[in-house]
């Protein structure tokens, strides 16, 4: 789940982890973006995406969005778990900062200086310099696959990112569907390339943790994705055939 197609990263993670798994791919077009939201309202949000989503009684539901791991979380475990395993997205800053260098992320506005967000930082950045680089705009851009757009948020972000910066966090999920697009916008001549670290993969293995599932890339693949968005069942949005993950997902198939 999530407010929009930021939830492809997990989606095409979980199929590479687990080709046979079914997905239940439940957004909320007509609600996002939901960074603007107050707190109530983006758990409000959530819930009813999650619900839509648990109707089909999945083993597990991802919350593949980074606005409301930080506001409903607790909320959406308190009501699904522990029927329903609700696995969160944590920017991925231990991991960006594990060798101590520079290190910047890429984050909404709503996110960028939060608490929330500096206390990850305070918990698991350890010695490494953190750049909060706000990204107004890429993400609604992202969603309506509007390449002029993204550009010109990707560039606008990529200047507030310092030089020396070796790891670049991607703490909305939105910005890994144009990863390889950040990747050349903060390339520096002369210097190795920098290394992008999103969440998905982690968020996916987690899932399969959860349920007591083990990876198993070369299973048979499953044809079997449901679409929800805002409630109603639906087919991919065409914006996410903008995107390899989406491409991937609507060439196995898509049921109601």
């Amino acid at each position: 789940m999530d407010s929009g197609i930021g939830l492809l990263a997990a989606a095409a993670a979980v199929r590479r982890l687990r080709p046979d798994a079914d997905l239940v791919l439940s957004s909320d077009p007509d609600g996002m973006p939901w960074g603007p939201r107050t707190p109530e309202d983006v758990t409000a949000h959530a819930l009813a995406v999650a619900r839509a989503a648990a109707a089909h009684r999945p083993d597990a539901l991802i919350v593949a969005c980074n606005t409301a791991s930080v506001h409903a979380l607790a909320t959406l475990r308190a009501e699904l778990e522990p029927g329903l395993p609700v696995i969160g997205t944590v920017p991925a800053i231990k991991p960006a900062a594990a060798d101590g260098g520079s290190v910047a992320i890429w984050a909404t506005p709503a996110t960028t200086g939060s608490a929330y967000q500096r206390g990850l930082i305070r918990d698991f950045a350890g010695s490494a310099a953190v750049t909060e680089v706000p990204c107004p705009g890429l993400a609604d851009a992202v969603q309506y696959a509007d390449e002029d757009r993204i550009d010109k948020a990707v560039a606008a972000a990529a200047a507030l990112t310092p030089p020396d910066v070796r790891a670049v966090v991607l703490g909305c999920t939105h910005y890994e569907l144009v990863a390889e697009r950040i990747r050349a916008a903060v390339a520096r001549p002369g210097l190795p390339p920098v290394t992008l670290h999103g969440s998905a993969g982690a968020v996916a293995a987690q899932a399969l943790r959860r349920i007591g599932a083990e990876p198993a890339p070369s299973a048979e693949p499953s044809s079997a994705i449901a679409v929800i968005l805002s409630g109603r069942p639906a087919q991919l949005p065409q914006a996410a055939l903008a995107y390899p993950q989406g491409r991937g997902l609507a060439a196995v198939g898509s049921v109601r």
